[in-house]
């Protein structure tokens, strides 16, 4: 990525997909080029912790909200220490930003990253566009790259599509450890403490660590690369797995992991990610979805209770996992827990022999709704069960 900030963000700018369709807006940001995979979010609030969720690590995010940045920017709501999207596409910006909480304007924090957005396209179409023909690379050109050589100053569009043609694609990448902390650091217990928990950082969000903080949980979070030992070094009470970004095809390293948890019966609770991870670990396969699911208005069915919950999503990657079957696997039997209502896709697993479950959504729901929080108590029955 290459950017430039400063007075320049209503330059014209360029949004170029793929298969070569293109969209003329206005740059929001940062000027300059940037490139990633085109996905769309469907949450009408929760853009501040949509940016910094290290998920979006290598995305350009479309928000099918067609007016962003009204409650500006505030030092409480990032999920992690910068922001991860690629890109950023909006229809209308707020001109300026009106919340007691705001410190700054979205489009000087993005700016002040260097992450290079664009404005005043159509955002419907685009979406459209993608649920039609899938997820795919893109491109969004600001400022300088736009001057092109017939001094219309349009670039030529068939040169920014090659450099979008040759930019890497999300199947296949193993991105984990690029987002991940290269330090472990601990969580403290709120109020007494009653467990101890290795968190293994694939890209976690903070609201996740804060969520078993709550609830009396010291979360020792481990970056990436951690072994089973590093695992057990902290001597804990239950593993979890975090979400993160990438292709879960790559992620044979987090897979032995939680294969080495597995077999030594500790309890385990993996999300977004981390279900894809104990899919892997259970010898079932995982493929990429069509336009994936974004948003915090998901509806899922707990198939243990017959509950219906609305969820938060971040996922391009779903379990190739038999819906209505119990599963031999080499930890015992497994079935499917949670299953989307849009679309059937697998949203959660779990094992009937062994203490470890997972769901394919975002419990911790920053932003999004609360439905799903009772997972973490689920989380601290199975620790307490093991101790009893």
């Amino acid at each position: 990525m290459t950017t430039s900030t400063g007075a320049a963000v209503k330059a014209p700018a360029i949004l170029v997909l793929e298969d070569g369709r293109s969209f003329r807006g206005r740059a929001y940001g940062a000027v300059g080029e940037t490139f990633g995979e085109a996905v769309f979010s469907t949450g009408m609030t929760g853009y501040q912790e949509t940016l910094t969720d290290p998920s979006y690590h290598r995305q350009v995010v479309v928000m099918t909200a067609p007016h962003i940045g009204n409650t500006g920017v505030n030092d409480e709501d990032p999920e992690s220490a910068r922001i991860w999207v690629s890109g950023f596409v909006v229809r209308d910006p707020a001109r300026t930003p009106s919340n007691w909480r705001s410190v700054r304007s979205l489009d000087d924090e993005l700016a002040a990253q260097g992450v290079v957005g664009i404005s005043g396209i159509d955002t419907r179409a685009l979406t459209r566009h993608l649920r039609e023909r899938g997820a795919m690379r893109v491109g969004i050109f600001s400022g300088p790259g736009l001057d092109g050589p017939s001094g219309t100053g349009l670039a030529d569009e068939a040169m920014l599509l090659a450099k979008v043609q040759a930019a890497p694609q999300m199947k296949g990448a193993d991105l984990s450890a690029e987002v991940a902390t290269k330090e472990a650091y601990v969580v403290p217990a709120q109020g007494t403490k009653r467990f101890t928990v290795a968190a293994v950082d694939l890209g976690i969000k903070g609201m996740t660590p804060y969520r078993m903080a709550e609830r009396g949980i010291e979360v020792h979070v481990l970056p990436a690369t951690a072994t089973v030992e590093d695992v057990y070094a902290v001597a804990p009470d239950g593993v979890f797995f975090s979400n993160g970004p990438g292709d879960p095809a790559t992620a044979d390293h987090a897979v032995s992991v939680m294969q080495g948890v597995l077999e030594r019966g500790t309890p385990l609770f993996g999300i977004c990610f981390g279900n894809q991870i104990l899919g892997r670990a259970l010898g079932f396969g995982t493929y990429k979805l069509k336009y994936g699911h974004r948003g915090i208005n998901q509806p899922v069915q707990d198939r243990t209770t017959g509950k219906v919950e609305v969820t938060a999503h971040n996922h391009g990657f779903a379990v190739d996992a038999p819906l209505d079957q119990v599963s031999e696997t080499p930890y015992g039997r497994a079935e499917v827990s949670h299953v989307c209502l849009n679309d059937n896709v697998v949203e959660g697993l779990q094992l009937l022999d062994r203490p470890a479950f997972s769901v394919q959504y975002h419990p911790e729901a920053a932003a999004g709704p609360h439905d799903a929080a009772y997972l973490f108590d689920r989380f601290v029955q199975l620790m307490e069960g093991q101790r009893a």
